[in-house]
């Protein structure tokens, strides 16, 4: 049976993650974290359907705007990096979607290749960051100042092959994706968040288009 959770009249479908609301300097907003009992970390189960999925969306361009905030779990491994995002044209069975997601971590780091990793985007399952970063010569990552602990407002703008991702409110993109390598061409969002990662999730608003 499919775990499931309400917030702000929204209904989410848990995959692979504990999620509940809570309260963060006195504001409602929702808590998720990856469950590594039921998928253990290795890997091969890097960049995997880790998310909350709002239920009832399918869309296929768009804007799908969250403020996301990250911290590190004590018990995080050594290569977490705060691991927060988006997934978005999720399939009905969680097997295929896009995604861009963010490594807190990296911004501030003095390591210049670090820095350069910041902003990720995916495609699950074929095209995980692994792949992408030996087949595609930093194409699908690059450089964001942004930092843990903070709330830092995502947009992504997706039509067609087409990703934007503006950060905080910036009129212009902080990353572009022209050529997406999903297998779906509409379906659902999701709030992702990967090993080591307490994230925290507040004011989602989306826009479908056509």
């Amino acid at each position: 049976m499919k775990k499931s959770l309400v917030w702000k009249n929204m209904e989410f479908e848990i995959s692979n993650v504990n999620a509940i609301t809570t309260k963060l300097n006195n504001e409602e907003v929702l808590r998720v974290e990856r469950d590594l009992d039921v998928l253990p970390f290795n890997e091969k189960t890097a960049d995997e359907p880790t998310f909350v999925k709002l239920n009832d969306y399918n869309i296929k361009n768009g804007i799908v705007e969250v403020k996301v905030l990250s911290r590190l779990l004590m018990d995080a491994p050594n290569f977490a990096r705060g691991f927060i995002g988006i997934a978005f044209r999720i399939n009905e069975d969680n097997s295929s979607y896009e995604s861009i997601y963010l490594r807190p971590t990296n911004s501030r780091c003095d390591d210049q290749l670090r820095r350069n990793h910041t902003i990720q985007y995916y495609a699950y399952p074929n095209y995980k960051f692994d792949y992408l970063r030996k087949t595609s010569n930093g194409e699908y990552e690059t450089y964001a100042d942004i930092g843990l602990d903070e709330w830092i407002t995502m947009k992504i703008e997706f039509k067609d092959k087409q990703a934007k991702l503006f950060l905080n409110e910036k009129e212009q993109p902080s990353f572009v994706v022209n050529e997406m390598k999903g297998e779906t061409t509409s379906g659902n969002i999701g709030l992702w968040v990967e090993i080591g990662t307490e994230g925290y999730f507040k004011d989602i608003r989306i826009i479908e288009s056509k």
